[in-house]
């Protein structure tokens, strides 16, 4: 017996589909990155550090920074993001983490966490600029963040800043590049910490 074409190609799909093969082409799994980071030196000892308790919002942030992508600008105004490669969770969420830590390091806080916490202070933020920029060569990270200091109890702003950090990767390899990432958000957490230092010497924070 002669098989049709059309009977010919729905029997080789019944083939593929029962033996488990693919004529898609397998792509490579995503290498997971953790956001570095270093330590920050505390502005305070415990026994002056205000008893007041601060919550850090995640970062509100446009669709592409929301994501685990890691974006780079490769030239001009393309926007783009690396292959194979995702930050751990979602660009915010990462941000928000190293920024409790930092806080909690810097000992200005009695307790310092995320605003699923009771607190008397709140830092809501928008991340404008989390990426990699071929503007140089090898890249430069740049990170913006734009920070509003809140009263938990009123809902009231106590201040508004709003921080810009860079630092430059010494290979356009893609770990060299999340140390510029590391290195960049440890600046700004150091700049977030000042100036909360200063908020509290002002007694704004009082």
């Amino acid at each position: 017996m002669t098989l049709r074409p059309t009977a010919i190609v729905l029997v080789s799909a019944a083939l593929l589909l029962s033996s488990g093969c693919s004529i898609l082409p397998e792509s490579e799994p995503a290498t997971l990155y953790r956001l570095p980071s270093s330590d920050i030196r505390p502005v305070t000892s415990d026994s002056m550090a205000t008893r007041q308790r601060l919550a850090v919002a995640a970062p509100q942030a446009g669709h592409l920074l929301s994501s685990n992508r890691i974006v780079v600008y490769p030239e001009g105004n393309v926007v783009n993001v690396y292959e194979a490669a995702r930050w751990q969770e979602n660009a915010p969420a990462l941000l928000q983490s190293r920024l409790i830590t930092g806080l909690q390091q810097s000992r200005l806080f009695a307790s310092v966490g995320s605003d699923s916490l009771p607190s008397e202070r709140l830092l809501l933020s928008e991340l404008r600029h989390f990426q990699s920029d071929y503007a140089t060569h090898p890249p430069t990270v740049k990170v913006q963040l734009d920070v509003q200091l809140v009263s938990t109890q009123n809902r009231a702003s106590i201040a508004t800043q709003s921080f810009t950090t860079s630092a430059q990767a010494i290979s356009t390899d893609i770990p060299d590049v999340v140390d510029a990432f590391g290195a960049a958000s440890d600046d700004l957490t150091e700049q977030l910490v000042n100036w909360l230092a200063n908020q509290q010497e002002a007694n704004t924070l009082d």
